[in-house]
């Protein structure tokens, strides 16, 4: 049996990690400086915390066999946090479009019953590959689905978060002077 996973991109996984540290570094530091009352230990456990409840919602992965499709995360990650699916390639009677609110396109997997669709993971790293195989099992035309955001998005939010991170870098120091 042939089992092939798609992982969340690792462009999308370190440009949101870095988003995520760039906006709340700085935190703790600007917390001293102004003399807040919120005591900075207590921001750096939210901190952390956060960033825990980010990697795990960025380890989805996409398995697909020659029975199903399935999205799913680690053992780690709790159930109750972030639930997988599974559908079986003969569930499956169709792929259909959506617009988002903010004008994009997503896919949905719609199954014989029509009691829930499950929508198409666009964010994982060999996408194309995982369309093509999703074609192949279930003989739906995939050739006008791409991703919803490319590649060159990402890398200019990284390149962003990268100045941004600079900026806090400029901020800690002046923070850690001033007390």
């Amino acid at each position: 049996m042939t089992v092939k996973t798609f992982p969340l991109s690792p462009l999308i996984r370190l440009t949101l990690i870095s988003l995520y540290f760039a906006l709340t570094l700085p935190l703790p530091f600007l917390n001293d400086f102004t003399e807040s009352p919120l005591p900075t230990p207590l921001l750096w456990v939210g901190i952390v915390l956060g960033a825990i409840a980010l990697v795990a919602a960025l380890s989805e992965k996409v398995i697909l066999d020659e029975e199903k499709i399935q999205v799913s995360y680690p053992d780690w990650v709790p159930s109750f946090f972030r639930g997988g699916w599974s559908l079986s390639w003969s569930e499956i009677k169709e792929l259909k479009l959506r617009t988002t609110g903010q004008g994009g396109l997503v896919y949905y997997f719609v199954p014989h019953r029509e009691e829930k669709a499950y929508l198409l993971p666009m964010r994982v790293a060999g996408f194309a590959k995982m369309v093509k195989e999703v074609e192949a099992k279930t003989g739906i035309d995939t050739t006008d689905i791409r991703p919803m955001s490319q590649p060159w998005m990402y890398l200019i939010l990284l390149f962003f978060t990268l100045l941004l991170l600079l900026v806090d870098l400029w901020t800690i120091s002046v923070a850690l002077n001033q007390l």
